[in-house]
Parts: C-alpha cells; structure tokens; sequence
C-alpha cells in the first residue's frame, strides 16, 4: 500500500539535542513559525513607530527579538516534545 511515516527524531544527549535544534526539518518548522510570529508581533508592536518615522535602533532591536524569541519558544517545545529520557 502506501510507506509508513518516519518515526520522529528523538535525543537524550545535549549535543544530540544541539544537532536536532539546528537539523534542515527542524529550522524549516521553527523558522516558518518565527516568521510568522514574529511578523505579527511586530505589526502589533511597532508598526506605529516605524510608519510614523521614529524607529531608533531600539526599534529595530525590538523587531528583531520578535522574530527571536518565537523561535525559540518554537525550537525548545519541540525539543521538548522529542525528548527520550534515559
């Protein structure tokens, strides 16, 4: 019939948790969310100043660390998920 689905990847080790967090699927996963994310944060947060003509380096500082922090959020709950402990 069809192929069954690849297990999904685990670790125990921090470098085995290393290697997943910058793995080509999990960046894939975790990169799209921080766009996403991030994004709306920043409309939210500082669309205002930056249409308005005031972004300082702080502005842009905080935009940046609106595409950051939900990647992280995003890579640790899924390395959290795929955790096996031992």
């Amino acid at each position: 019939m069809g192929s069954t689905p690849a297990a999904p990847p685990t670790w125990s080790t921090p470098a085995e948790g290393a290697r997943l967090w910058f793995a080509k699927d999990t960046l894939r996963k975790t990169l799209k969310i921080a766009v996403i994310v991030g994004t709306l944060l920043s409309i939210i947060n500082q669309a205002s100043v930056i249409a308005g003509g005031d972004a300082t380096a702080a502005t842009w500082t905080r935009v940046a660390l609106n595409y950051v922090v939900p990647f992280c959020v995003s890579s640790i709950g899924f390395l959290t998920a795929t955790r096996v402990r031992r």
